[in-house]
Formats: C-alpha cells, structure tokens, sequence
C-alpha cells in the first residue's frame, strides 16, 4: 500500500487493518463468530428429531413442526417416535417409509428414559464425548452449552455497556451535584453482595436465563460507568465540544454524537473482556447450582458432574476444554483489539 493510499484511509479502516495483520487474534475471531453463527442451527444438525419423515406418502418435519406422536409412524411405540429406532426398523423391513436424521441424531435432552441410552457410557462412535449420570449425550449438551454460554454472555455485557454508558457520560459530561451524587449510589450498590442475593432470588424464584441476565445487571453496569465518566471528563473540555455548545446543540448531541465516538477505545478493547467475564459467571452459577434450571446445557452442570465422578475423565475433559478454548480465543480477540486501537499507533492528530 502507498503512502497516500494509507494516509487516505479512515482511522477505523486502519485499525481494522492492523487487527487483521495480528494473526492469533484475527483467527479466533473468525472461529469464535462462525461457530457461535453455526450454533443456531444446531436443531438441524445435533437433533434426535427427524429432518423429514415419508410415512405411507406424506412428508413429516418433526424437527421444525414439534412433536409427533409415536402411533403416527409406528403402532408399537407410545408417545413421541424415537427415530433412531424407527429408521432401523422400516430400513430391516425393507419399507417404502423413510427419514432424514440430522448430522448427529442425539439431543441434549433425551436421557435413559430412551431406549439404547446408558449412564457414564464412555466416548465411541455412537456418543463422540459419552454420556452422563443421567445418559444424556456429552457432546450434544457441550455444543447447545456453548451458544447458551456465548448469548448470555454478549447480552450481559451489551445491557452493562448501555447502562454504564448512558450513567457514566451524564456524571463525566454534566459533572457538579449530579456526579456526585451518583457516586454515592455507586459506592452504596456496588456493596450489594452479588452471591447472596442470587442465592436468595434462587430460592424463591426458579432462575432463568433471563432472570440471571437482569440479577447480574443489577451490579455488573458499574465498571463501565467509571471508564466512560473519565473518557467524557477528558473529552468535554476539547475544542469541539465547545464549538458544538456555541452552534446551539442539545447536550445529547454533543455526547453521543460528538463526544462518545471519540471515547470508543476503552468501549471496543474492554469489550472482548467482558465477554470473558460473563461467561465464567454463568460457568460458575452453574457449578454452584444457581444458574440455569435443569435440564438445560451448561458446562457449569457439566463440569459439577465430572468433579462428583473423577474415574469418568471425559466429564471432566470436555467442559473443562471446551471453556479453555473458548475463552482462550475471547482473550487473543481482546488483546488484538487493544493493540490495534491502541492510540500510540493511530491518533486523530495524525
């Protein structure tokens, strides 16, 4: 690229640029966006659902239209089909009827209340990762686990960033009585002890992921609001910020339409991190027993089981490794991020 050329390009362009020359930091970006953007077509992938069923001449979709009952398919089994078996017998019966299973024909919910399923079965061609204290298959609840853990996470830390944002910019912008007296809210809620009251709500109220959203919310909006009340300190007493006052506009144009794009640095590279820390929340309620209600996926719930049950090492092995690599890649995005904004490199004043 010539000289013009790069002096030609945006700051932002710039940064992604360098973001993408940090190579460990870029790829797990990719990785990280891909499975998460794959994972919301696990029903059609990791399912013990049919994709299609031909049944004497009509096409089913169990796995989009819900439940069918078993004497819809087959007279011998109550209750919902168990496809697996359906298949292999109309296949021994050489039948005209036929279905489509998805990739990996097991779900996260069946237990060894399903025939052919078995508790602490250990890893095979059947089950990739084992099952269970309950039969239930590892490798389907490890994946559904993870786009739980992912949008948990990404909410959590989107409402913190929102609130931290719209609380911390009014203290640093309008500063005087109301800075004060917002830090004195601060100090009082910020001593709210976070465990305790999750215990108590989970008591009283079943938690769900919702629930655990708002109950984190509560407290976790406060380290955001001590970074943007300095970065809108800073800023408002630039140039700019006067000339837009003196050009007649509001004060909420000036900060999140003068004032915040210039403060998005500590916003961006923080970002990564607070990923990191809500999914290590919701790991740790989980283990715990506050977090998701049964028989929800949770590598939390997971990891309780494999610590309960030592000899059976791929309980232990798959949550705790499918957390290593997940937040190992958060880690490397957050450090490529923070290095390609950082201002040493690219300044507005260059």
């Amino acid at each position: 690229m010539s000289e013009q050329q790069e002096i030609s390009l945006s700051i932002l362009k710039k940064r992604w640029l360098k973001f993408k020359t940090l190579k460990r930091g870029y790829y797990s970006f990719i990785i990280i966006i891909s499975l998460y953007v794959l994972s919301w077509f696990l029903p059609v992938l990791i399912n013990n659902r049919a994709l299609v069923v031909s049944y004497e001449g009509e096409l089913y979709f169990p796995v989009f239209s819900g439940y069918y009952a078993g004497s819809t398919f087959d007279q011998d089994v109550p209750g919902e089909a168990v496809y697996r078996q359906l298949d292999a017998k109309w296949e021994a019966e050489d039948s005209d009827n036929w279905l489509l299973l998805p990739p990996y024909p097991y779900s996260p919910y069946e237990d060894i209340t399903v025939t052919g399923n078995k508790m602490f079965d250990a890893p095979s061609r059947t089950h990739w990762l084992g099952t269970d204290n309950t039969g239930r298959d590892v490798f389907a609840r490890l994946c559904y686990a993870f786009n739980i853990s992912i949008s948990f996470a990404l909410i959590l830390s989107s409402l913190n960033y929102l609130i931290g944002i719209l609380i911390g910019g009014s203290m640093g912008y309008f500063g005087g009585k109301f800075d004060l007296f917002f830090q004195r809210v601060i100090e009082i809620w910020s001593s709210l002890p976070m465990l305790f009251v999750i215990i108590i709500i989970s008591s009283i109220i079943r938690p769900s992921f919702f629930l655990l959203i708002f109950i984190y919310t509560i407290v976790n909006w406060i380290g955001m609001t001590y970074l943007m009340r300095a970065e809108f300190y800073r800023e408002k007493s630039k140039d700019y910020v006067a000339a837009a006052l003196s050009m007649g506009q509001t004060n909420f144009k000036v900060m999140f339409k003068h004032i915040l794009p210039n403060a998005m640095v500590p916003i961006i590279t923080f970002f990564p991190f607070a990923v990191v820390g809500g999914i290590t929340a919701l790991v740790s309620l989980d283990y715990l027993g506050f977090g998701m209600p049964p028989p929800t996926p949770s590598w939390g719930q997971m990891l309780d089981v494999g610590l309960s049950n030592i000899p059976k090492w791929w309980m232990v092995f798959a949550p705790v490794s499918a957390q290593f690599v997940t937040l190992i890649m958060v880690v490397f995005i957050g450090e490529a991020v923070r290095e390609a904004f950082d201002p040493k490199v690219y300044s507005r004043l260059r």
